[in-house]
């Protein structure tokens, strides 16, 4: 089969359309969390410390919906390239069985998380108010998963505005819904950590009824949308979703699990020490929600061109993805290495806070550009349905080199605070250095090889 050979002027522009909704929607989705804080840090200290805890509960648990869902968006992906517009149809209810499934597991695991929280040494009253909150974000989570469904749905055709509309409505209602039952109104008493965990999940189903009144009304989007009605589950296609996206799922689950482990150890050399660590990792967040977007875009138009069986399509996608994310990263390391004080600043006006963080911010410079290489090479191996080399070099870069690296450097050798929250940072460069020589290794040799045929996962690494 002839393609015309796609223009890198041209294949820009196709990123950027389906790129700039998803930083739009993404962008709104971090911000709930900053409102979250703001308003909670209002009520109090015991309140602000509660969300924060069960924030890092939760959040792993909505990655490995995330995660398992976004396989959906990589058949998709092809099956669009390829033209298969009724098979497109038919993918959605069995997402949606999947993502139903998901939630019947991980609502109930985020309602009695909280049955863990005195193993860790929380002080009592943090610790019930931190439960209140978890449990109330529970009730929120099944809206997740018709969220994602539609979400990936859309997004394998090249379509990212319900996300984008869907996300920035959450966020705005989320502010008033905070107000409202963080701090009373009317007969609605002030609930603190307990009234943030409602209006989380007041959003979240918000967010779903939102995108699915888009994607049903919208009617450019009907091509893509099923029938109304009852459809049993397809056991090939749960598989399939299934074999792709719990790697996925996994992989973020984990990613989360042991950043959270790497500061919970940053905690134990002392308040400055995680002071700055914090002020470091999140400058680094910032830096990733972009590259979440090129990503994403760069792996749904390698799913157009391998589809339509176009060589230099998925090419010109990868050429795009690297362009874009290399910009992104070098731009980032030169604003960090470059105003150091300044970006602390922001952050804290503690001498000793500022000074650790400024030189955390050199490691946060190098680990960007790195990290840009992992980023790249794992959406593109997701593009081919490859997740589980992915979520390997993941598991042996975090779990075996830079947490026991970051151990020893940190805790094990260290003479001083300031050395050891370096040496965690050490350890983590060390360790996406390593996942990302791993990924590209494969990625090339991927390349080199003749477009698959054939609509199932592939089940090897």
């Amino acid at each position: 089969m002839n393609h015309p050979t796609p223009t890198l002027r041209a294949e820009l522009s196709q990123f950027w359309r389906i790129g700039w909704p998803l930083l739009i929607a993404q962008t709104a989705q971090m911000g709930t969390g900053v409102v979250d804080t703001i308003m909670a840090a209002r009520f109090g200290d015991k309140d602000l410390a509660a969300i924060a805890i069960g924030f890092n509960i939760w959040l792993p648990l909505y990655l490995v919906v995330l995660g398992v869902i976004f396989a959906s968006s990589t058949i998709i992906a092809q099956d669009f390239g390829a033209g298969r517009i009724q098979r497109i149809r038919d993918h959605l209810p069995q997402t949606l069985w999947v993502s139903v499934f998901l939630s019947l597991i991980v609502a109930p695991i985020c309602y009695y998380s909280h049955l863990g929280l005195p193993w860790l040494g929380i002080d009592e009253l943090t610790a019930e108010k931190s439960s209140e909150y978890i449990k109330m974000v529970a009730f929120g989570f099944p809206a997740i998963g018709i969220f994602m469904a539609l979400r990936y749905h859309m997004q394998g055709v090249g379509i990212t505005s319900p996300f984008a509309v869907a996300s920035v409505i959450g966020f705005i209602a989320n502010i008033p819904l905070n107000y409202i039952f963080i701090f009373g109104f009317g007969d609605i008493p002030a609930m603190g950590a307990q009234g943030c965990g409602i209006a989380t999940a007041i959003s979240m189903w918000l967010s779903a009824l939102i995108i699915t009144l888009y994607v049903l009304t919208k009617k450019s989007l009907q091509q893509y949308m099923p029938p109304l009605r009852p459809v049993a589950p397809d056991p090939t296609t749960i598989k399939e979703i299934l074999t792709i996206g719990a790697p996925v799922g996994a992989t973020f689950f984990l990613e989360t699990a042991v950043f959270a482990g790497i500061a919970l150890l940053v905690s134990s050399l002392g308040d400055v020490a995680i002071g700055a660590h914090q002020i470091a990792f999140n400058v680094w967040d910032m830096f990733y929600i972009p590259m979440l977007a090129i990503g994403s875009s760069m792996a749904t138009r390698m799913g157009h061109a391998l589809g339509a069986q176009d060589q230099q399509g998925v090419f010109m996608a990868l050429k795009a993805g690297i362009l874009c994310s290399g910009v992104i990263s070098v731009t980032t390391m030169i604003i960090l290495l470059s105003f150091p004080t300044a970006i602390v600043g922001i952050y804290s006006d503690s001498q000793d806070i500022s000074l650790l963080a400024v030189r955390l911010l050199s490691f946060a410079a190098l680990f960007v550009i790195i990290d840009a290489v992992q980023i790249v090479g794992s959406f593109s191996m997701r593009a081919y349905k490859k997740t589980r080399f992915p979520f390997i070099a993941s598991m042996v870069a975090y779990w075996l080199i830079a947490l026991p690296l970051g151990y020893y450097l940190g805790i094990m050798n260290a003479d001083n605070a300031f050395d050891g929250a370096a040496g965690f940072w050490v350890g983590i460069i060390v360790g996406v250095a390593v996942a990302s020589v791993m990924i590209a290794v494969r990625l090339v040799l991927l390349l080199r090889q003749p477009i698959p045929t054939g609509f199932t996962p592939d089940y090897d690494v």
